[in-house]
């Protein structure tokens, strides 16, 4: 593989999320008068855009609803939930290592960029990537293939030269629709048959397997 740049996804890729994320889904869940799942039963949440998530936990499309709903997951997520969050083990190592061989790297999510990029200054991960690239308040872009586009497109990078590296099938479905390579991982939240199924042309089990699959000596 002539590759020169990685997209990585964030949550269930960099980072563990899973207290954040499903405290806020029940906060907001038990503000609009429902009984919220236990957190292992809203796993499934992390990952997809989370519209689609309350609109499969609320069984509706009504878009006031599901506005109320984000909105409140929001006021929980950007004050406290964006970092009840850890990093996955060897991501730094690796990311340096993968930095050191001369390829750009990006992070490419789809939750709200604002919020990516604290995450990602949080962890100070800021100086590791060339930029961080996610969706926007409003919804633009949270479909993977279409923010994939976007950053092939703004950073002029030709597809055949880019690996997507991600956890959940949004993500290996985006590379596949433009033509970019994906590496599925198996320890976030997303299973090796999920990502088999829909095209991944590697599966890495551990952080480090990224990296072999990526920086050869």
């Amino acid at each position: 593989m002539s590759i020169s740049a990685i997209l990585f996804d964030l949550d269930g890729t960099l980072t563990d999320p899973k207290l954040g994320i499903t405290r806020c889904i029940q906060y907001a869940l038990s503000e609009l008068g429902y009984k919220p799942p236990d957190a292992d039963e809203l796993l499934w949440c992390i990952g997809p855009p989370i519209q689609e998530s309350f609109s499969q936990l609320l069984n509706t499309s009504e878009n006031r609803l599901l506005e109320e709903a984000i909105a409140l997951y929001r006021l929980r997520y950007s004050t406290i939930g964006l970092f009840e969050n850890y990093l996955y083990p060897q991501i730094i190592d690796i990311l340096q290592k993968i930095r050191l061989a001369g390829y750009q790297t990006f992070v490419a999510t789809s939750k709200p960029h604002i919020y990516a990029k604290q995450i990602i200054e949080y962890f100070d991960l800021s100086v590791l990537f060339d930029a961080v690239y996610g969706s926007e308040l409003d919804g633009t872009r949270t479909v993977k293939s279409e923010l994939i586009k976007h950053i092939l497109i703004t950073e002029n990078l030709a597809p055949s030269t880019v690996v997507m590296v991600g956890d959940r099938l949004h993500d290996i479905i985006g590379a596949k629709l433009n033509h970019v390579t994906a590496i599925g991982v198996t320890y976030g939240y997303g299973t090796e048959e999920e990502l088999k199924i829909h095209g991944a042309d590697l599966i890495a089990h551990s952080p480090e397997e990224i990296n072999k699959l990526l920086v050869h000596d």
